[in-house]
């Protein structure tokens, strides 16, 4: 894909995100539909999925390979009940409704996008206006349960704005040091987490970007430093 084009692609999604956030707090003032905090989240999720799946696009474009091979599909992935945890119930009753009934003992996962490969679940990309710990926790126990059925897939957690803490907003620097509390939860999952983050600046609660005058624009340079992150996972 030829630098000329990228460009022209990515100033699509700078485009769209500029236009999407700076009307979002107009469209949710005057609607009567929900409310406004509930419009705010939807707007602003929705925006980060689409931009995930053109930048896994765009990656895949630059290198070079065929775009019918590549898919989003939305499927809820069935995490089954553990048997061991099945053996260890002491109340016989208990254990032999569970046993009985194990079609339906299962917790269900959707990953936000789910990029697929010839058919076959490659790389999971959690998308999020931004994250704290609390939120990334969740996320790391996802990746967890996902991995138990598909050991071979990727996680990716896209972001416009961090608030991890530590430098993960520094999105500019070759190398993130990450936050004390960020590397302590990392370090008790089994999970390689490749962590995107596409706005500078720490996220600040007082300080929506969606507000005029909190707004942060999207660079270029960031969303072609995720494309080398997502190339890197879709070779």
């Amino acid at each position: 894909m030829n630098e000329e084009k990228m460009k022209n692609e990515l100033q699509g999604i700078i485009d769209a995100y500029t236009y999407l956030v700076q009307g979002i707090d107009k469209r949710a003032k005057n609607s009567n539909e929900r409310a406004y905090g509930g419009i705010i989240r939807a707007g602003k999720g929705e925006l980060v999925e689409s931009i995930a799946e053109q930048l896994v696009r765009l990656a895949w474009k630059d290198l070079g390979r065929d775009e019918d091979r590549l898919s989003f599909e939305h499927h809820r992935i069935k995490i089954p009940i553990n048997r061991d945890y099945v053996n260890k119930i002491k109340n016989k009753e208990v254990r032999e409704f569970i046993m009985k009934n194990l079609d339906h003992m299962y917790y269900p996962i959707k990953p936000d996008v789910q990029v697929y490969i010839d058919n076959n679940f490659k790389v999971s990309i959690e998308c999020k206006t931004y994250t704290e710990n609390a939120m990334l926790k969740r996320i790391l126990v996802d990746c967890t349960l996902i991995n138990y059925i598909f050991p071979n897939v990727k996680f990716v957690l896209l972001q416009l704005e961090s608030q991890l803490g530590g430098d993960y907003s520094e999105i500019f620097k070759d190398i993130h040091f990450g936050s004390p509390s960020t590397h302590t939860l990392l370090s008790y999952f089994d999970v390689n987490l490749n962590i995107i983050t596409l706005l500078e600046g720490e996220r600040k609660v007082n300080r929506p970007i969606h507000k005029s005058e909190f707004f942060k624009p999207l660079k270029m340079k960031a969303l072609l430093k995720a494309i080398n992150v997502l190339k890197e996972l879709l070779r």
